[in-house]
């Protein structure tokens, strides 16, 4: 009867039922057999719901859907191509730069490729770039910012793991901080890649003007303070994540709603209903996976599955070949709040026999779904790209390629040089 009841859920899964459905039908089953009340399911989702972390969630996804709606895109492309157009590489590094900025506030929702994306493709073709190449940047760069705060997968996977109370544990501002260099890292190889494309050919670099460097700062001189006050405070210790939410919130409503007036007091209601329902996805998928994951504790799923793999594998740089080339192809595959919900409770136990510390795996797992976001052939910011410029699927494969092997070459780099995540923690 097990086995006839786990068909009929890898059925309902493959007829596309709702993945939160899916989930809790197997923690229910697994309950079931093993004769444990199925009410630790909701004592599951109540331990969620009391989670005091978890009012980061909904107000920074709130803070971002309103950013989105605003016409701060605009502002934030004309204030980085002033200060940063000049530099080698000119218009690349204002764009690597401008969607990872905009990436970490709005979230990896394809937003970025929209809005900003639609900026700086036709900009980055009149300044000499081919275009092949710039739309092959704008497709990558939609998912720049994943390592950086306050982005909400960085939240979603600290609060995953605080909830399976490991015995080296860690806050979310070391995971916000373990995330600046490889970030960085990935930027910095992205630009190198760039200029080395383009050497010895005519692009366009702009000239540092102080009147529009003024101009510039004039427009962006409400938005500026925001990542001071929100990550300073959340580095300093001044804030927690959640009051650091909380003020962002308020902070980003007086400026883009009340200042600016570029968000409609009409268009409210409709802003926090979309943002709530995202975020209700989001929940509804972690409290049944929570349960489903206190099941496999239970049974010892994640131990049997370690010793099943050491019969394969037995060094940790194996193990993490092998990581890299699952979370890859799931980041192809699922978006990136189910591949978190899914595979986490099942990761980060053998992660730990094979010795690779908790904050190092976040930054992996995040950076390969960065990676997965384009790969072929269903990454979700081909099908956006192709959509928002109309160009054939097959046209992103070929332009996203080459991004995509300098973000391997840095994918090696922070999965096999854990100080580039841990230099500035005491782990």
């Amino acid at each position: 009867m097990a086995i006839i009841i786990s068909l009929l859920i890898a059925l309902l899964a493959l007829a596309g039922a709702p993945l939160f459905v899916v989930i809790l039908a197997a923690a229910m089953t697994g309950f079931y057999y093993a004769e444990i009340p199925l009410t630790v399911i909701t004592v599951e989702i109540y331990r969620l719901v009391d989670t005091p972390l978890l009012l980061a969630l909904p107000l920074f996804t709130f803070s971002g859907y309103v950013l989105a709606e605003s016409q701060l895109s605009s502002r934030l492309v004309r204030l980085t191509q002033v200060f940063l157009g000049w530099m080698p590489g000119g218009l690349s590094v204002v764009a690597f730069v401008t969607c990872a900025f905009f990436t970490a506030f709005t979230g990896a929702s394809g937003v970025t490729i929209v809005a900003v994306g639609a900026l700086l493709f036709p900009a980055l073709v009149q300044a000499g770039y081919q275009e092949k190449f710039s739309l092959g940047l704008v497709t990558t760069s939609g998912s720049l910012g994943l390592l950086l705060a306050p982005s909400l997968p960085l939240i979603l996977y600290g609060v995953i793991v605080q909830q399976m109370e490991l015995p080296n544990p860690f806050t979310i501002q070391e995971l916000f901080i373990a995330g600046i260099l490889p970030a960085l890292l990935m930027i910095v190889l992205l630009t190198l890649f760039s200029i080395w494309s383009h050497r010895g050919q005519p692009i366009e670099t702009g000239k540092f003007n102080r009147q529009e460097a003024r101009h510039a700062l004039q427009e962006m001189k409400w938005e500026l303070p925001l990542p001071v006050i929100v990550l300073g405070g959340i580095y300093s210790g001044f804030f927690a994540v959640s009051e650091a939410a909380a003020v962002t919130a308020f902070y980003v409503v007086l400026v883009e709603v009340v200042i600016h007036r570029e968000v409609e007091y009409l268009d409210m209601p409709r802003v926090v209903r979309e943002s709530m329902i995202m975020v209700g996805g989001i929940l509804l998928i972690l409290g049944v996976s929570l349960a489903f994951t206190n099941y496999l504790i239970d049974a010892e799923v994640p131990q049997l599955l370690f010793e099943w793999i050491q019969t394969f594998i037995s060094s940790k740089i194996t193990f993490l070949i092998l990581l890299n080339l699952i979370l890859l192809a799931l980041g192809a595959i699922l978006d990136i709040f189910s591949a978190l919900v899914i595979m986490i409770p099942l990761i980060v136990p053998m992660a730990l026999q094979f010795g690779v510390d908790p904050v190092h795996l976040g930054i992996i797992f995040l950076a390969n779904m960065q990676i997965g976001y384009f790969t072929p052939p269903i990454g979700m910011n081909l099908f956006i790209a192709s959509y928002r410029f109309k160009r054939p699927i097959t046209e992103l494969y070929q332009a996203t390629i080459p991004f995509m092997l300098v973000l391997l070459v840095a994918l090696v780099i922070i999965t096999y040089v854990p100080e580039v995540s841990l230099i500035f923690l005491d782990r």
